[in-house]
C-alpha cells in the first residue's frame, strides 16, 4: 500500500469526524438562539463535543498531511458533502431537498475527478528545501495575488449586498487564509515525518530549528483565524448553505497553495489537466446549485426580520430589538 494510500484514508475519517463536529457547533448555535441567546455558547453541550470532534478530525488530517499531496487530500474534502446531508437531516433536522442532492452530487463528481487524476505524490522535504519554497518568487506572487482576493470579497461582504455575495465572499476570505494552514501543517508534518528518521538531517533535532517554530506559529495564527470564521460564519448562516460554500472555498485555495509551493503541476499532462480542471467546473455548478430561492425570513407577530445574510453589526442590532420585543410580549 502506497503512502498516499494511507493518508488518504487518514483524511477521510479526519473529514468525517470535522463535518460531524461542525454539525454539532451548528446545533449549539441554534439552541443558543432559541433559549438563551444572552448565555456563552461554550456552555452547550453539543458545542463542547462538536469543538472535540472538529479538533480530532484535524489532528487526523494533520498526521495524513506527511504521506500523501496537498492537492490530493484537499480534493478528498469531498466526503464532507456525503455526511454533510446526513448530518443536517438526522442531527439538526434540516429539509434535505432534490436540488441539495444534486448541487452535491456534482461537488463530488468534481472532487472524484480532482483525486483521480490529481498528484499522487509526496516526497519528503529537509528544511533548507522548504525555506526555499518559501521564497520562491512565484509563491510570493501568488501570496500577493491572494491577499488582493482577500481585500475584493471583504470589501464585498461589508457591503452587505446580495443573497449569494455575502455568505459566498465570507467564505472566501475564510478559505483563502485559513487554507493557509494546511500549507503550514503539510510542512510541519513533513519535519515531524523527517525527524522520524535518525540518519536523515540529524533526526529529531530538526524539530528544534527556528523555521519549526516559526511553521508552527503560523499553523496556529491562521488555523485559528479559521476555526473562528467557521464559528462565527455557523452562528449567522444556515449551515445548509455556509459548510459547502467554507469547504469548497477551502479545497480550492488549497489546491491552488499546493500546486504553486509544492510545484505539483509538474506531473500534470494534458490529459491530466483536462480531467482536473472539468473536476474544478463540477464543483462550481455545485456551488451554482447551491443558492437558496429566497432570502430567509423570520417572522413573529409585527416583528419581520430578514438575517440570513446580513452583516453582523445589523444583526446584533437586531437581536437587541427581539429581546426587547420578547421580553414585553411574555
Amino acid at each position: 500500500m502506497g503512502d498516499w494510500v494511507i493518508g488518504a484514508l487518514i483524511n477521510l475519517l479526519g473529514s468525517v469526524f470535522i463535518n460531524f463536529g461542525t454539525n454539532l457547533l451548528k446545533l449549539a448555535h441554534d439552541e443558543r438562539n432559541l433559549r438563551a441567546r444572552m448565555k456563552p455558547i461554550i456552555y452547550f453541550q453539543a458545542w463542547r463535543i462538536g469543538i472535540l470532534f472538529f479538533t480530532i478530525g484535524n489532528c487526523l488530517n494533520f498526521i495524513s498531511f506527511g504521506y500523501a499531496a496537498q492537492s490530493l487530500l484537499a480534493s478528498l474534502g469531498s466526503i464532507q458533502f456525503i455526511s454533510n446531508i446526513g448530518f443536517a437531516y438526522f442531527v439538526l433536522n434540516k429539509t434535505v431537498t432534490i436540488k441539495l442532492l444534486l448541487a452535491t452530487a456534482f461537488v463530488v463528481a468534481g472532487n472524484i475527478f480532482l483525486v483521480a487524476f490529481g498528484n499522487h505524490q509526496s516526497p519528503v522535504y529537509t528544511t533548507e528545501q522548504l525555506g526555499e519554497n518559501y521564497t520562491n518568487i512565484v509563491f510570493l506572487v501568488y501570496c500577493i495575488s491572494l491577499v488582493l482576493v482577500v481585500i475584493f470579497h471583504h470589501s464585498i461582504y461589508k457591503r452587505g449586498k446580495g443573497k449569494m455575495l455575502v455568505p459566498f465572499s465570507y467564505a472566501v476570505v475564510s478559505g483563502a487564509i485559513g487554507s493557509c494552514s494546511v500549507l503550514f501543517a503539510k510542512s510541519l508534518s513533513n519535519m515531524l515525518r523527517l525527524s522520524m528518521s535518525s540518519s536523515v538531517d540529524g533526526g529529531y533535532s530538526t524539530l528544534h530549528s527556528g523555521f519549526t517554530y516559526s511553521m508552527l506559529l503560523m499553523f496556529i495564527s491562521t488555523g485559528g483565524f479559521w476555526m473562528a470564521r467557521l464559528n462565527e460564519g455557523l452562528s449567522r448562516f444556515d449551515a445548509i448553505l455556509i459548510v459547502p460554500m467554507f469547504q469548497i472555498a477551502w479545497t480550492f485555495f488549497s489546491i491552488c497553495t499546493g500546486f504553486v509551493y509544492f510545484e505539483e503541476y509538474k506531473v500534470f499532462d494534458a490529459l491530466r489537466t483536462t480531467m482536473f480542471v472539468l473536476g474544478m467546473i463540477s464543483v462550481f455548478v455545485g456551488i451554482y446549485l447551491l443558492a437558496p430561492e429566497d432570502d430567509e425570513v423570520l417572522k413573529d407577530g409585527s416583528l419581520e426580520v430578514e438575517r440570513l445574510f446580513m452583516p453582523s453589526d445589523q444583526i446584533r442590532d437586531i437581536e437587541i430589538i427581539w429581546t426587547r420585543y420578547a421580553d414585553e410580549n411574555c
